[in-house]
């Protein structure tokens, strides 16, 4: 068995070593096998409590903007947004879900850390760590942000121990995580073996439930070289069945996996009915497939990856329908779920599971432990994220095929580009690297329409560098036909274009057809396969992340500061207190439907 970490748990049960795993939905059926009724006199079956979240991101203030806020599904079929998110607030709704429930577990489908906002971005994550132990958090996979900073970081998030550069924060020594990370799939290259924990136990008075954690397989693709160089990512499902058996053996037959890999839901709501009107077919994405072949012994799936909202039913090999979860992301949703456990098999009931995702609102008291420790972590980061970089004359969000933020940034990198190379002809922004956008009313005292540095870090957390390549004319376009192809064809990623740069995207083609070759202009011009353009983007684009192969192909490259850097340079220069920043009108890229 894996070894739990070195301190002491601050809970009343008592734990096994090993695995992760998760799962929740709405309610697979009906009821409990007949003498399910007589549970309370022969305490044959026990209900066990499975709260879980993930892609928290270190939001540990409410997020702003369309980040901080969920859309409900109404009866009448209208929908209405709620704000929600915030530790303190996730805090107080996990607390008092628990109430009444002796048995109670806490999960996480991984990314608890990662592309975070300045307030923990700064600290390494610390903070969040800290927050997730005060949350009683028991167990969580890896996800592919674990990984930015490299597999020994991530080791000491887990062990503890000062940042081997940056040193501690404060007069204590950072003491890591008191629950496990799990991380299966993941592979150490000199020793063949996973970095972490593959498995972990929960165990209350005989009632044992075992977790597998994985993260997608698909992890180097979306992370750059340096953070998982040494490292293999094995197949999701072949890992979650190989450490199914491995419980088995051990006598665990309740398991649950928690996979940070996700699916697309049919609508944006995060209660709408995932299951009509077949089971699960509400959802698409990779994690049908994976749910479709993770052994039968496997009773739930807690996923997440994709930050959509969904509680859905996936059939099981053997056709027997199975909870599959996802509580959204940013601490604005929690999933909970109802696993009925037999003392006699030792297995869940599968018919009797019940799960449900719930909003983390605002309207409940702040948790004070996290509004203290929030409170520690701000006093070190104000006097570098209270400082003003720029002002906007309205919200730049960061959502749609071509979002006002993206092209923001896009435009920062051309403007450093051009610094550095005067020849530089345009710049490409992967969307998933535009973490959030910027909101006109202020968040603190600094006023409206002003942009603080710790927004601009909330935006840019990855600390990527601006690079400069050349590109053919060809290998350009080609780059634009692989964001709607190859590994992007199911879930296409549009880059974010700067300004000069048009053409259009025909979304009733498929594949790379999507892209209209002849409609590609730069500055109104027709783009030449055999010229050869200097193209700014981030390291992790100039390294082929993203399916963009392309684009690593770039030759003459040149390594510039790091892309914050380049939009606080931007927004200092291009606006004032007088003469703010308008936000781009994301008109770059013409949609066809």
């Amino acid at each position: 068995m894996s070894a739990v970490p070195r301190r002491t748990r601050r809970r009343t049960y008592a734990f096994l070593a090993s695995a992760a795993g998760l799962a929740t939905a709405a309610a697979l059926a009906t009821a409990l096998p007949a003498d399910a009724h007589e549970s309370r006199r022969t305490s044959r079956y026990q209900d066990v409590q499975l709260l879980s979240f993930n892609d928290l991101h270190g939001n540990l203030e409410p997020p702003s903007g369309s980040s901080g806020r969920v859309t409900e599904l109404q009866p009448d079929g209208t929908t209405k947004t709620i704000d929600a998110g915030g530790v303190e607030y996730l805090a107080t709704h996990l607390r008092q879900a628990r109430k009444g429930h002796p048995y109670s577990v806490t999960a996480a489908g991984g990314d608890l850390v990662g592309a975070s906002p300045l307030l923990s971005g700064l600290f390494h994550d610390e903070p969040t760590v800290e927050a997730l132990n005060k949350l009683d958090l028991d167990v969580t996979s890896v996800g592919n942000h674990e990984f930015d900073e490299g597999a020994r970081e991530l080791a000491r998030l887990q062990n503890g121990g000062c940042h081997p550069k940056d040193g501690c924060y404060t007069d204590q020594e950072f003491e890591g995580a008191d629950f496990p990370y799990l991380a299966a799939n993941v592979q150490d290259d000199k020793t063949g073996k996973p970095v972490l924990s593959p498995y972990w136990v929960w165990e209350k008075n005989g009632v044992k439930i075992g977790f597998i954690g994985v993260t997608l397989e698909g992890t180097p693709g979306v992370v750059s070289a340096e953070g998982v160089k040494g490292l293999t990512f094995k197949d999701e499902t072949e890992t979650i069945n190989k450490y199914a058996k491995v419980l088995q053996r051990q006598g665990v037959q309740s398991i649950v996996a928690l996979i940070h890999e996700g699916g697309y839901p049919a609508s944006g709501s995060y209660n709408y009915d995932c299951d009509s009107p077949g089971a699960g077919d509400g959802i698409s994405g990779p994690i049908v497939d994976i749910a479709k072949n993770v052994t039968p012994a496997v009773d739930a799936l807690v996923t997440g990856h994709t930050h959509q909202a969904y509680v859905c039913t996936v059939p099981d090999p053997s056709g027997r329908p199975r909870m599959v979860t996802s509580a959204s992301s940013f601490g604005r949703l929690y999933t909970d779920t109802t696993l009925t456990y037999d003392r006699r098999t030792g297995d869940i009931v599968r018919t009797a599971v019940n799960s449900a995702n719930h909003v983390v609102t605002r309207d409940v008291p702040k948790a004070q432990d996290i509004t203290d420790l929030i409170g520690k972590w701000n006093t070190l980061a104000a006097p570098i994220g209270n400082r003003p970089i720029g002002y906007i004359s309205g919200d730049i969000g960061n959502t749609g095929t071509e979002s006002p933020m993206g092209d923001l940034v896009a435009d920062a990198q051309l403007a450093y580009g051009r610094e550095l190379d005067p020849r530089t002809s345009l710049a490409l922004m992967n969307p998933g690297g535009v973490r959030a956008g910027l909101t006109y009313a202020a968040k603190g005292a600094e006023g409206d329409g002003v942009v603080t540095y710790a927004e601009g870090f909330t935006v840019q957390p990855f600390s990527n560098t601006v690079n400069l390549v050349d590109l053919t004319g060809a290998q350009l376009v080609q780059a634009l036909k692989e964001q709607v192809s190859g590994p992007n064809e199911a879930a296409p990623r549009i880059l974010q274009p700067s300004a000069g740069l048009t053409y259009t995207l025909d979304l009733t083609k498929s594949g790379a057809d999507r892209v209209v070759t002849d409609s590609i202009r730069l500055n109104g011009a027709p783009i030449d396969p055999a010229a050869t353009y200097r193209v700014a983007m981030n390291a992790f684009l100039a390294g082929g992340g993203d399916g963009f192969p392309s684009l690593g192909q770039g030759k003459n490259p040149l390594v510039g500061t790091d892309d914050l850097a380049a939009l606080v340079k931007y927004l200092t220069a291009n606006s004032t207190p007088s003469a703010p920043l308008a936000p781009p009108a994301a008109n770059r890229i013409t949609i066809t439907k």
